[in-house]
């Protein structure tokens, strides 16, 4: 808990048995209220892992995609009172010693979304990032800042927070099932006037970390930009939806005292 702020760890997981114990030794626990891990239907021994450390586990019976795992995190994180979400990968690609400071920028009441972006980081590549991938996120992203109007470093990181009202507010069911759920739900939170701010991560890719192939990349790419494009002719011309989240987050640490 940070400043009275109950934070929630979720974990998508999907054929994550091999890196998940790492990815959890790493997670600053002293600040994590509760973490929970949504299964997805794998084939290994993801589930297993898990309940032997502990964590609070759900498992899809059917695979609903990466989007759809999301979907089911956040709801578990709202119900369980979670104040600020931050949502990980447990297959140790971004690095979870970062959590914090993703929770810190927000409990700091600035911002409504941290991202930790691989961009900024300036070591992507020699991380093992795919160079195709790169100038693909690069390209993406520079086209998305031009449509959108804004001035992200990186659209497309699977390391994000988000303050509670942000996961109320933005209409998750609607987004899709798939991968290109993760920017569906920036743009919209970017249409509704939520604050977004970067931090600078490192990631790692290896054999055991997950990858889309280079088909679902195109497939996600030209997503991308339609959603973009669909946002920005959509964004409103009166005033955000929220326009000062920090006031949300003291009536939250006041009613949990009261």
């Amino acid at each position: 808990m940070i400043d009275g702020l109950k934070v929630v760890t979720v974990l998508p997981a999907y054929q994550a048995a091999k890196t998940l114990e790492r990815t959890l030794a790493d997670i600053p626990h002293e600040i994590v209220d509760d973490i929970v891990l949504v299964d997805d239907a794998s084939q290994d021994d993801t589930v297993a892992v898990a309940r032997k450390l502990g964590l609070r586990t759900i498992v899809h019976e059917q695979n609903l995609g990466y989007g759809g795992n999301q979907k089911t995190c956040y709801r578990e994180a709202l119900a369980l009172g979670a104040d600020i979400v931050v949502m990980l990968h447990p297959d140790y690609q971004y690095t979870p010693r970062l959590l914090g400071a993703l929770v810190h920028i927000i409990a700091s009441g600035h911002y409504d979304i941290a991202l930790g972006s691989r961009i900024l980081a300036q070591s992507a590549i020699a991380g093992g990032m795919p160079v195709y991938k790169y100038v693909a996120n690069r390209a993406l992203t520079l086209a998305q800042n031009l449509i959108m109007g804004q001035k992200l470093s990186e659209y497309h990181t699977g390391y994000r927070a988000f303050a509670r009202p942000v996961l109320e507010q933005l209409d998750l069911a609607s987004f899709s099932n798939d991968f290109v759920f993760d920017n569906q739900m920036l743009c919209s939170a970017i249409q509704h006037g939520f604050r977004v701010g970067e931090v600078s991560c490192p990631t790692r890719y290896f054999d055991d970390a997950s990858s889309i192939s280079f088909r679902r990349s195109v497939t996600y790419g030209f997503g991308v930009l339609r959603t973009a494009w669909q946002y920005a002719r959509w964004r409103p011309r009166t005033t955000p939806v929220v326009s000062a989240p920090a006031p949300v987050l003291r009536a939250t640490r006041e009613s949990m005292s009261a």
